[in-house]
């Protein structure tokens, strides 16, 4: 099979666009694409400090070498951001994957611990209680993102959000009946506090990033959470990969269709004004914040 830009051989067919690329044509097409999304949705501007959030596996770690790679030569700073839960048997080896990738690029970077910041690991918070880990684990790990990147003075949270993230949350916000909470994914306006979050991988296929980060070197063979066979989330995707391969498109045609969605219904539920938790003073809608919540409920 022969690229369709030259004659090398191609290491990707791309269903949705009829192309064959080879090594070097598809890492331009994937960091075409990636720019393509940060530049129609303004995400970084000149001068600003982006944290770019690596957990260490293939998405963040695509993401800052991406990322690094677009933005060399202009005035944007980079650090890297790494939120240690505490799973053991499964922690341990990605954050030495983001410390790699960071070293690797002379990206600096900070670590923050659950146990650090919380006085326990996401292992023991779980420990005989009947919440699903991820709600712990979500709440905490923005909680903590959000706290981090403001005390480094970072403008923005650049995650590895991809495409099949994007359209797991959209289907699992459907299969609720949510609309309320799906156009949350569209925040119109900042809020005080709260560091505005960016996803330049959004469009990109969960596939098309682990290829990236082979060519490029820079993959890492990680093990999935062990918590995450027991989220909604895991059954959804297990729904859209179904779909996705029998019609393939299926995953960005849902994702578009939400946008226009979020198009015709702007204005129809209005971003709710944020004010401080009284606990810890972070963004909330409430008296007091998710984390805190969950804290109070731990102790």
């Amino acid at each position: 099979m022969k690229c369709t830009l030259c004659s090398s051989p191609a290491v990707i067919s791309l269903k949705r666009d009829g192309a064959r690329l080879c090594q070097d044509h598809f890492i331009s097409y994937f960091e075409a694409k990636v720019q393509e999304t940060v530049l129609s949705g303004g995400m970084i501007e000149e001068k600003e400090r982006i944290a770019v959030a690596v957990s260490g596996g293939k998405d963040s770690t695509a993401l800052l070498f991406c990322l690094y790679r677009l933005l060399s030569g202009r005035e944007v700073e980079l650090v890297a951001l790494t939120i240690d839960e505490g799973i053991a048997g499964y922690r341990d080896d990605t954050i030495q994957a983001a410390k790699a990738i960071a070293r690797q690029l002379g990206v600096e970077q900070h670590v923050v611990s659950f146990r650090e910041e919380y006085g326990s690991s996401l292992d023991r918070m779980v420990l005989g209680k009947r919440v699903a880990p991820c709600t712990y684990c979500g709440v905490f790990r923005k909680h903590a993102l959000n706290r981090a990147a403001r005390a480094l003075g970072a403008d923005k949270i650049a995650t590895g959000h991809n495409l099949d993230d994007e359209a797991q949350t959209v289907m699992m916000n459907y299969l609720k009946g949510d609309l309320e909470r799906l156009m949350r994914l569209r925040p119109q306006r900042v809020q005080k506090g709260l560091v505005p979050r960016i996803k330049p991988l959004r469009m990109m296929p969960e596939k098309e990033i682990a290829l990236y980060c082979m060519l490029n070197g820079i993959f890492f063979q990680s093990r999935e959470c062990p918590y995450a066979s027991l989220s909604l989330r895991a059954e959804v995707r297990d729904m859209m990969n179904s779909l996705e391969s029998q019609s393939p498109g299926t995953k960005l045609s849902l994702v578009e269709g939400f946008e226009k969605l979020a198009l015709r219904t702007k204005g129809d539920w209005a971003q709710m004004d944020l004010a401080a938790c009284r606990k810890c003073g972070e963004p909330c809608v409430e008296e007091s914040c998710k984390a805190c919540q969950l804290l109070e409920e731990i102790k």
